[in-house]
C-alpha cells in the first residue's frame, strides 16, 4: 500500500495508562493528544475510537514494547492484543483506518530524557510522558513513512 495523506494516531499502551498523539491532515507533523487511563470496561478505548473517527484518522500505530534485542515480552504481548481489540472497535464504528504495530523501543526513555531536559521533574511528568512517548513513536513512524513511501509497521487484522 502507498503513503496516503491524512491524519496519524499513535498510541502508547501501558499498564495504567495510554498516550495518544495525532498529526494534522498532511501528516507532517505530530503533537501530544492526551492520556487516557486504561479500563476494563474499555472506556479508553471507546475514547479513542471516538478521537479516531472525529479526526477521520487514516492509520493508527500502537507502539509495540520490544526488548532492546527485540524480543518479545509480556508488554509486547499486552500490546498485540490492545491493537486487536482496536480493530474490532474500528469495525463496530464503521471507520476504515489501519492499525499497525511499530518498534517503539527506547521511545518512553527519549521521552523522558527530552521532558527532563525542558525542565519537567520526573513527578510532574507521569501523564504527560506517555503523550510524550506517543509523540516519539508518531515522529519515527512518520520519518520511516517518508523514506520507505509505504506506512511502516506491522498491519494487524480482524482475528477470525
Amino acid at each position: 500500500m502507498s503513503a496516503r495523506a491524512g491524519v496519524r494516531l499513535a498510541v502508547d499502551v501501558g499498564e495504567a495508562r495510554v498516550g495518544l498523539a495525532a498529526t494534522d491532515p498532511d501528516a507532517l507533523v505530530a503533537t501530544p493528544v492526551m492520556t487516557l487511563r486504561r479500563s476494563a470496561s474499555g472506556s479508553d478505548q471507546r475514547m479513542l475510537i471516538k478521537i479516531a473517527v472525529d479526526r477521520a484518522a487514516k492509520v493508527i500505530y500502537v507502539g509495540l514494547p520490544l526488548s532492546l534485542s527485540g524480543a518479545e515480552t509480556a508488554s509486547t504481548q499486552a500490546a498485540r492484543e490492545y491493537a486487536e481489540d482496536l480493530v474490532r472497535a474500528l469495525a463496530e464504528a464503521e471507520l476504515e483506518a489501519e492499525i499497525r504495530l511499530v518498534d517503539e523501543r527506547l521511545t518512553t526513555v527519549s521521552a523522558s530524557e527530552k521532558m527532563r531536559a525542558s525542565g519537567r521533574k520526573a513527578k510532574d511528568q507521569r501523564e504527560a510522558i506517555d503523550q510524550a512517548a506517543a509523540v516519539e513513536i508518531l515522529n519515527h513512524a512518520l520519518e520511516t513513512r517518508a523514506a520507505l513511501g509505504t506506512e511502516p509497521g506491522q498491519p494487524v487484522f480482524p482475528s477470525s
